[in-house]
């Protein structure tokens, strides 16, 4: 399902206008970017969850080509993470 077909989902379920069900979806996902992008953790009941986590950054060399032997790094950093609930992995698994 893509954005286009969760907002007709959505029109029909809450019987609203697409375009009121595609503000209402764009402004619940850009909320949830901005909060797990601050470094809160968003959390829905019988959903999941939302959250930042950081990544450890590494190092290597270069084994092949023209740069051999050079070596390369990755710095720290982060990456969105969802945690579904069990009510969720529950209804997936059904």
């Amino acid at each position: 399902m893509n954005k286009q077909q969760l907002v007709s989902a959505l029109s029909i379920k809450s019987e609203i206008s697409k375009k009121d069900a595609e503000k209402h979806i764009t402004n619940l996902f850009d909320i949830i970017m901005e909060t797990t992008s601050s470094g809160e953790n968003v959390k829905i009941v019988g959903f999941g969850g939302f959250e930042k986590k950081p990544t450890k950054g590494s190092s290597g060399i270069i084994r092949f080509g023209d740069r051999k032997g050079e070596t390369w790094t990755t710095e720290d950093s982060f990456k969105p993470y969802f945690n579904p609930s069990k009510a969720f992995e529950d209804a997936v698994k059904a």
